[in-house]
């Protein structure tokens, strides 16, 4: 008698090779999209800075329209902290004149926004109503 052999059957799983090369394109495909990842996560935290000076700005409006002039410090303008409201940046005012006034928006040191090397401070520069946005529109997600 003769023994009997098992039928050849197609093998269940993957093998080692299959698995590696799944992983090694998973890799690329992830280090391609992790500055992009990181570049939309520090345009978000500027939109807190950005959403930050814009208050700064609407306040310092409705102070200027009630007294003539533009607050020289931050304490005296309605509703605006001297933090962002998601607590990434410091607003700090630098009055520089009743018709003028100069803000800034500086990521908190250790937080988040610290590292963006790009844009390290927001700033916003108004005379006589014309407000000017540095260091450059980008910065402002314009």
């Amino acid at each position: 008698m003769q023994a009997r052999r098992p039928p050849n059957r197609s093998p269940a799983g993957f093998t080692l090779v299959e698995l590696c090369v799944v992983l090694a394109v998973a890799g690329v495909l992830a280090a391609i999209a992790w500055p992009s990842l990181q570049s939309q996560l520090q345009r978000g935290r500027r939109a807190d800075a950005v959403a930050a000076l814009t208050r700064l700005q609407l306040a310092q409006e409705q102070h200027r329209a009630h007294h003539g002039l533009y607050a020289t410090q931050l304490a005296a303008l309605r509703g605006v902290p001297a933090r962002s409201s998601e607590g990434l940046y410091d607003i700090e005012l630098l009055a520089t004149g009743g018709d003028r006034y100069e803000a800034r928006a500086r990521p908190r040191p250790g937080g988040p926004a610290a590292a963006d090397t790009d844009c390290s401070m927001l700033s916003l520069q108004v005379r006589d109503g014309l407000a000017q946005h540095a260091p450059s529109a980008r910065c402002w997600n314009h």
